[in-house]
């Protein structure tokens, strides 16, 4: 074993000193910068969580109203077709009144034919 002790100067220790206080200050600026952006990363991440939130609520709010429009559809188609049942009726009871007119009529102009041919006899 060699048992020299080798000192270094104190120019060199300073030197050291004065590059391990340097790096260490760069690490440290490094960190707040880091620090700083994976701040502002979890800001934007908070965000994002909160947009993506919304949208479902949107979705479950567009499929609600879908289902309503659906429904209200249907309603509206059940209506138009009793109003339009309804706008019938009276056509209903005319064809119904002339038919009946006709043949009141016919059955009188029959009834005197045969008045008359009874008369003839």
């Amino acid at each position: 074993m060699d048992d020299k002790i080798s000192y270094i100067t104190k120019e060199v220790h300073e030197e050291f000193a004065r590059r391990m206080e340097a790096e260490n200050q760069r690490l440290e600026d490094e960190n707040k910068r880091q620090n700083h952006r994976i701040d502002a990363l979890e800001k934007v991440t908070g965000q994002i969580n909160a947009l993506t939130i919304s949208v479902e609520k949107m979705a479950t709010n567009m499929e609600n109203m879908l289902g309503a429009i659906e429904r209200q559809g249907n309603l509206i188609e059940k209506q138009n077709d009793r109003l339009d049942a309804m706008e019938k009726e009276p056509g209903k009871d005319f064809k119904q009144i002339k038919m009946d007119m006709i043949k009141t009529v016919l059955g009188g102009i029959v009834g005197a034919a045969v008045v008359a041919v009874i008369a003839l006899l």
